[in-house]
């Protein structure tokens, strides 16, 4: 049945990063992100600036995103100019912005908005998921994206998770960014790593290197021969270490600063 929604298909990339990505939030932070019913209610609501230049599409949206306890559409707008400027008169918790707007575009939107409020969380909507595109939507500071097929309860917890701190990257997603740095830095110069001023231990480097690879924590636990418990330790060291809050951010910095060798990430045959 066609709808304002594109259909609300499933999107395809999440079928089982989605899970993964789950436990990946709750082990990575464990006090704010266990898995409870309520995980995702907070007491006040989530504060969500609504960013989309087709009236008809931006309408369903706020109509469906309403339906949902503990979410709340604060402001709206049609084009970027107009958010960066409400963003100055709202209290939010995070900008679901499309890829797509007028004048300035979403992508610069996005980047003015992480240079005005850092912290402000930006969720991409997006009608492709194009490598140039997602290497685009890194670099002006986007958490995540999601298409604008997606089914509505995957955007909404896509919504949670973002808001809470948590990244909101595919698999597609995942190796552009492991690859777009790779093709920056020549595999002799990954080889030579400082290693009297590298800051992580072996067995972190270790952790790290699986991470890169998209490994949940059970399966790193399995590879090291360590428990998931161990494991968690390591990732959130790790995570303290690089001053990241999440793996896909840990995994830029460490191939940014060659703590990670390029023969690392070759996928496991």
């Amino acid at each position: 049945m066609t709808s304002v929604f594109h259909k609300q298909v499933v999107f395809l990339a999440l079928n089982t990063f989605y899970e993964m990505m789950i436990l990946q939030i709750n082990e990575d932070h464990p006090a704010p992100c266990t898995l409870h019913p309520d995980r995702f209610m907070p007491h006040s609501p989530i504060k969500i600036l609504l960013v989309e230049d087709d009236e008809l599409f931006r309408l369903g949206l706020r109509m469906r995103l309403q339906q949902e306890i503990g979410l709340e559409i604060i402001a709206e707008s049609e084009d970027g100019e107009t958010a960066i400027e409400l963003i100055k008169q709202h209290p939010l918790d995070i900008v679901l912005l499309d890829a797509g707007l007028p004048g300035i575009g979403g992508i610069e939107a996005c980047r003015q908005i992480k240079q005005q409020s850092p912290q402000l969380p930006v969720l991409i909507l997006t009608s492709h998921s194009q490598k140039n595109l997602i290497t685009r939507l890194i670099q002006a500071g986007a958490q995540g994206y999601c298409m604008k097929g997606i089914a509505a309860e995957k955007l909404v917890l896509a919504l949670r998770s973002v808001a809470t701190g948590a990244s909101w990257w595919d698999e597609t997603a995942t190796e552009e960014i492991r690859s777009s740095f790779i093709s920056h830095v020549s595999g002799s110069q990954l080889e030579n790593i400082s290693h009297t001023a590298h800051p992580l231990t072996q067995r972190e480097q270790e952790v790290l290197s699986l991470l890169a690879k998209g490994k949940t924590n059970q399966e790193i636990a399995t590879t090291l021969y360590i428990t998931p418990g161990t494991v968690r330790v390591h990732v959130h060291t790790i995570l303290h270490k690089l001053e990241v809050s999440d793996r896909t951010q840990a995994v830029i910095v460490a191939l940014q600063k060659q703590l990670i060798k390029h023969n690392s990430l070759d996928k496991d045959s």
